[in-house]
């Protein structure tokens, strides 16, 4: 669920370029993730449920919703570091990662997640920093309320292992990350000290 989800948002949440329909198709495929979350969690023989994730994981990745848009797969590049170095599955480690990113980036992210927060979680009241950190906060309790962990220490890793995580994305030439290649090794450090 968690992946899907991210294969999305990495699409998604980057900056507007006029993209009308595939926005309304990331917001599609969100909304349906969050409407049928918890029910294919706790009911694994629902089937309507299943075919309905199986779809969403399908459209999320298979090129239409990413067709002429940036992209950001910032979360896919520090999450695989996580894999590599803990062990930790890809989606959980996007579920430890998403939501910090938001935090970190909610400048160069603010009109996508203004969309976000309006279009996907229906936020309507509040002021733009409230709404922004709202739409975080959902979206955090989205990843848990799926029994996945949103927190570097709540799988044992430690702020002492961060520098580890750096010097990985550094090896890789993960140095400019980002729907603008501007996420530097500096913030990926804060993205994973957030995400503590």
């Amino acid at each position: 669920m968690t992946i899907p989800f991210v294969h999305v948002t990495e699409q998604y949440i980057t900056y507007p370029v006029d993209a009308k329909v595939q926005d309304r198709m990331a917001e599609g495929i969100l909304q349906t993730l969050i409407e049928i979350g918890e029910t294919t969690v706790n009911e694994p023989e629902n089937y309507y449920a299943r075919a309905n994730h199986m779809w969403c994981a399908t459209l999320a990745l298979q090129g239409l919703v990413g067709a002429g848009v940036p992209q950001d797969w910032s979360v896919h590049m520090i999450g695989h570091e996580l894999t590599a170095l803990f062990g930790i599955d890809h989606g959980q480690t996007l579920a430890i990662v998403l939501p910090s990113l938001l935090e970190v980036r909610r400048e160069q992210k603010r009109a996508k997640l203004l969309q976000y927060a309006e279009r996907v979680w229906h936020i309507e009241s509040g002021s733009e920093e409230e709404k922004i950190d709202l739409a975080i906060q959902k979206t955090r309790e989205f990843f848990e309320s799926l029994g996945v962990k949103t927190r570097l220490s709540q799988y044992g890793v430690g702020a002492d292992k961060i520098p580890v995580i750096v010097e990985q994305l550094k090896a890789h030439g993960w140095t400019a990350l980002s729907e603008t290649q501007d996420l530097t090794l500096d913030i990926s450090q804060k993205i994973l000290e957030r995400a503590l």
